[in-house]
């Protein structure tokens, strides 16, 4: 049986799940969100309580029994809490701010790299060299943030670009190799 699968989904108090046509629909003080259930897994919501269940122990279906309850619990939690991703950039000159629903960003680059808020992303720049990219949607924070990064990615002599702050970036000698300056 999957470990994670089992385990039921506890509903906070101010979040209402509903189950229609093999969608749940999760609504909270965050926002709302809604999944599609895979038509094997069956889902039961009772007393504030969430559990995912399977038919058999195929293949298939241990792996979304799993994933299925995953998803469920990101979406409460999410829906809750909401999920954050922090972003540090390294360089000198790169720095970033906030301006209205737009988050300019100057990156070693001729030009100025702007991005903007969406519907259920809120970027925040609390100081130059930080950004803080939030919101409900688990997968959507994450993207966000892979595409944020992704305007200059970390590189490994100098450490300069955007990196996650929880993120180690492996450094590497130059040219000089293993003497070094002499």
């Amino acid at each position: 049986m999957s470990r994670i699968g089992r385990k039921p989904i506890n509903i906070p108090a101010g979040v209402e799940a509903k189950l229609e046509d093999g969608v749940i629909t999760v609504k909270g003080p965050k926002g709302t969100l809604t999944q599609k259930i895979h038509p094997n897994m069956t889902v039961k919501i009772e007393n504030n309580v969430i559990t995912v269940e399977r038919p058999d122990d195929a293949k298939e279906n241990r792996s979304l029994h799993g994933l299925t309850r995953s998803l469920i619990a990101n979406m409460v939690e999410g829906v809750s809490n909401g999920f954050k991703k922090q972003l540090q950039v390294n360089g000198v000159g790169y720095r970033v701010q906030k301006k209205g629903k737009d988050l300019v960003m100057n990156l070693g680059y001729s030009h100025q790299v702007i991005v903007s808020d969406t519907d259920d992303i809120k970027i925040e720049a609390p100081d130059p060299n930080t950004i803080i990219i939030s919101g409900p949607d688990k997968q959507k924070v994450g993207q966000f943030a892979a595409e944020v990064r992704e305007k200059r990615p970390p590189e490994p002599y100098k450490g300069k670009g955007i990196k996650y702050a929880d993120e180690v970036i492996r450094r590497k000698e130059g040219k000089a190799g293993k003497g070094g300056k002499k």
